[in-house]
């Protein structure tokens, strides 16, 4: 039975009196709560539940997607490598697809040639994503263990190495690429603007997976509100945010192509109950 529009009320009620108290509790009550209200307590939205979501990768680095909706010949953009590449690997061992990774980061480029050097279907750009083809100063983390570096400098620090960067409309030009499939964002705080120039350049992408990294370490006090309008600006472009997990990873799906595999599922439009002729 679908929910009342005061039990629609009451849940929106308590995500946003739970969002007041975030920065106080561990996030993993925050991705409980949020599971059990089908709501993402951080910005307010509305979480669909869809089939076949699972999780492909490490548990620190891994990411829940549809993999209904992944296959062979799927192109599959992950940008911010670092030194994990269990996921986009997985999704080569799962759906034999064509991967395309981004990470100007020297480090990154190292575990790279370890771990992937001979995987036929992954390949590397030592380049990064920003909303503009220009050089950018990418700096370090305040723990020199970490790997992630940050062009908006998330962690306040000095150190910092200079690389290219271009806009994702200009990578995929390069590529040959007029649609893709999943894009995953790790990009320490350049998400904003990155988003933005997707929804600029009007670009056709299934998947989107994106980690807001201000919820580990805010620039400031309205990083909260630059959090919710980037949902929101995914949301009004015609996504549907279909699942929330720790660390503030985010995974959206196309309207359209929620709508198509619903039309394929039903094409008659036929309710439960219903048969041909009736």
């Amino acid at each position: 039975m679908p929910p009342t529009a005061l039990q629609i009320h009451g849940r929106f009620v308590l995500a946003k009196l739970l969002s007041k108290v975030s920065s106080r509790i561990r996030w993993e009550l925050i991705t409980l709560v949020s599971k059990c209200l089908s709501i993402d307590i951080v910005t307010c939205s509305e979480i669909r539940k869809i089939r076949g979501l699972k999780r492909i990768g490490s548990n620190a680095c891994g990411w829940v997607i549809p993999t209904h909706l992944v296959q062979e010949d799927s192109v599959c953009y992950c940008v911010g490598v670092g030194e994990d590449i269990t996921f986009d690997l997985g999704l080569i061992s799962r759906f034999d697809c064509e991967v395309y990774a981004f990470d100007p980061t020297p480090r990154a480029n190292l575990h790279v040639q370890k771990r992937a050097k001979h995987v036929n279907k992954f390949h590397f750009f030592e380049v990064g994503l920003w909303d503009k083809n220009e050089i950018q100063k990418f700096y370090a983390p305040s723990n020199p263990a970490h790997v992630s570096h940050s062009i908006v400098n998330l962690q306040r620090t000095s150190e910092f190495f200079d690389a290219q960067c271009k806009r994702l409309s200009t990578i995929m030009f390069e590529n040959d690429h007029h649609r893709i499939d999943l894009l995953k964002l790790d990009i320490e705080g350049a998400e904003y603007r990155v988003i933005d120039s997707i929804i600029e350049d009007r670009l056709d992408i299934g998947i989107i997976c994106v980690e807001y990294d201000e919820a580990h370490h805010k620039l400031d006090d309205e990083y909260l509100d630059r959090i919710k309008k980037s949902v929101s600006r995914l949301r009004d472009y015609g996504y549907t945010l279909v699942a929330v997990k720790l660390r503030c990873n985010y995974t959206f799906v196309k309207n359209e192509l929620l709508n198509l595999r619903a039309c394929l599922k039903n094409p008659m439009g036929w309710q439960p109950g219903d048969a041909p002729g009736v």
